[in-house]
């Protein structure tokens, strides 16, 4: 009979993944397996053939974060996904601005090793500018984290009206059952009662839910996209002062053997930085208000035109009631 290690050793070599025990160890079968791939043991229906095919590139890994949006209500599992997808954005903008940080310290070393004092001086600068814009995505991130903590008030919000929906239903259903098989029972009268309390409650939950969806969306949104802008805005500011600083790094050739003019746009490139620094302390969120503004001021005008059209309407009905009124009254005191 085969041993329980060189079993183990055998399906190794065809599945990579399959080690009950460490090498070498004298585990028995009482020890648990540390080096057990839990993904294979998760069902995943017609995903494990292509990852079986696909080998572990790609595989999922167990986690509990992966069971928590199977056992949401279904009335906020939608937004509970939608909220966890903004958690996987918020952690990409972070994870750009950390490399674009890194990214402009590289620089700025490769520019100090080529021992050219206008590239030194110029991609130094420049990764200054980087640096920032990598700061300006961090700060875009916790932006939107703000965000996604109001949808979560919608959210917790949904979880909370969704047992009175069920109670309102279950309620609804023994009522029904209990009219099919006794259709004269006196636990009929206690039933509707209760539903009655039910609907009384789920009303109030609903009203509840309809507004703080509206209140707390429109103000996730208004804070998204306000973040949006002023982190469009900000690195163009960034940008164009970036490029004010390619502006002084001389790229005429030169013929072999001749030497390239001194670098003397340090000065210079200090004052773009201090420019720079300056619009980006003088921005202002206006924009944002004056759309709004313009948004508002364009519906109030809009109801402003209805209301008057109704009211030309209704008076030019009321003169033809009249005059049609005052013409009936000609013929009959006519001869």
């Amino acid at each position: 009979m085969m041993s329980r290690s060189s079993l183990d050793g055998s399906l190794a070599q065809f599945f990579p993944g399959h080690r009950r025990y460490p090498p070498g160890d004298g585990a028995t079968t009482n020890s648990p397996p540390p080096y057990r791939n839990r993904a294979l043991s998760i069902r995943s229906g017609g995903k494990s053939k292509s990852s079986s095919a696909g080998g572990a590139v790609g595989r999922t890994g167990f986690s509990f974060n992966s069971l928590r949006g199977t056992v949401q209500p279904e009335l906020s599992r939608k937004l509970f996904r939608l909220i966890k997808s903004e958690n996987n954005l918020i952690t990409a903008h972070e994870t750009a601005g950390r490399e674009r940080i890194s990214i402009a310290q590289q620089l700025s070393e490769w520019g100090e090793q080529t021992g050219d004092d206008s590239i030194s001086d110029v991609s130094d600068k420049v990764g200054v500018i980087l640096s920032e814009i990598g700061e300006q995505e961090d700060a875009y991130a916790h932006a939107l984290d703000d965000s996604r903590g109001l949808l979560k008030t919608i959210r917790n919000t949904e979880k909370s009206v969704q047992p009175s929906r069920d109670g309102k239903a279950k309620i609804a259903d023994e009522i029904a059952k209990l009219k099919m098989k006794e259709p004269e029972s006196a636990k009929l009268v206690v039933l509707e009662q209760e539903l009655v309390r039910a609907e009384a409650e789920n009303l109030v939950a609903e009203a509840q839910l309809t507004n703080i969806t509206r209140l707390k969306l429109k103000e996730a949104y208004e804070a998204e996209f306000a973040a949006t802008i002023e982190r469009a805005e900000k690195q163009i500011i960034l940008a164009k002062h970036g490029r004010r600083l390619l502006g002084l790094l001389d790229v005429t050739p030169v013929v072999p053997g001749d030497a390239r003019q001194p670098y003397a746009g340090g000065q210079q490139a200090r004052q773009v930085l201090n420019d720079c620094e300056d619009d980006l302390r003088d921005w202002q969120p206006d924009h944002e208000e004056s759309y709004t503004d313009t948004v508002e001021d364009q519906s109030a005008a809009a109801k402003g035109k209805n209301k008057e059209t109704l009211d030309d309407e209704a008076n030019l009905k009321a003169d033809e009631t009249a005059a049609g009124t005052g013409g009936t009254r000609t013929v009959e005191v006519g001869p």
